[in-house]
């Protein structure tokens, strides 16, 4: 958790942003929430009911002040779509929660935001042709569950095979790695796929989880990608939203090696990497 304080003050030290870069969300219209989330499993939440079972599901128990940084992330990332659409990219220091579904939560994941958001953009009719790129260790099983009935949002998720969650819902794209996967085949396989993957999708809107959870030194992880491979990869998305003039909305997504240092610099990686493309 020390992560989310420590990423912006990373980057206001090294000048890389301002105070004024930065933005606090408010909360979201139940109806937004309502778009992607199911009526009963949101007034549970809401009303702080979740049955114990569920609550362990989730990994965190059940509070009022738990329920609002879910809720202000989500509208962040909702935020982050209009400065997106508005400069091209747009970053939720949080954000990431793509284990929780239609209508439950999981693995530290309470309420989707980036299918939050991308219910918010097509039904404000902001975008008509949304990719969603899930680049976290972890599959982004409860952002496919949510569209896997919907022709509007393709989901694509490149993670570990034999990691969390161990039930995998079916993305529109999955690539599933091995354990132990290094550099040059990760970035060999994701320079094959996403390219041709824009192409053929011609989305207007992008999502991007960056986690930094692939990491050779994160204890959950099962990967072994160096530091420069993630930033790499990072670098190659953005370059990919750049070169086809699509705005991309960041959320950060896992990160558990040791070391804060670790996932931390990993984290500010991203944001140096689009600060040197985009500004």
């Amino acid at each position: 958790m020390l992560k989310y304080e420590l990423i912006p003050a990373q980057l206001l030290h090294e000048g890389l942003i301002e105070e004024s870069n930065l933005f606090s969300p408010g909360v979201p219209d139940e109806e937004e929430i309502l778009w992607t989330h199911d009526k009963s499993y949101w007034e549970h939440l809401r009303d702080l009911t979740l049955p114990p079972r569920e609550q362990r599901r989730t990994g965190f128990p059940l509070s009022a002040k738990l329920i609002e940084r879910e809720i202000r992330i989500a509208k962040g990332t909702i935020d982050g779509c209009n400065y997106a659409k508005q400069f091209g990219i747009a970053f939720n220091v949080a954000g990431g929660t793509h284990h929780a579904g239609t209508n439950w939560g999981e693995g530290f994941c309470l309420l989707n935001d980036q299918a939050i958001a991308a219910n918010y953009l097509l039904n404000n009719n902001l975008a008509s042709s949304i990719l969603i790129i899930d680049l976290d260790v972890h599959q982004g099983n409860g952002t496919a569950q949510i569209f896997e009935n919907n022709p509007k949002v393709f989901t694509f998720s490149m993670h570990g095979a034999n990691n969390f969650p161990f039930r995998k819902e079916r993305s529109d794209l999955d690539i599933p790695l091995p354990d132990g996967v290094e550099d040059d085949k990760y970035m060999q396989l994701l320079k094959k796929t996403l390219p041709s993957l824009i192409g053929q999708q011609q989305p207007d809107f992008i999502f991007y989880l960056s986690g930094v959870d692939v990491l050779a030194t994160d204890k959950l992880g099962k990967m072994a990608l160096s530091n420069a491979a993630c930033k790499e990869r990072d670098r190659f998305v953005f370059e990919q939203c750049i070169r086809n003039k699509i705005p991309v909305q960041v959320s950060m997504g896992g990160g558990y090696s040791p070391n804060i240092k670790d996932i931390v610099d990993a984290h500010c990686n991203t944001y140096r990497v689009a600060n040197e493309l985009y500004f």
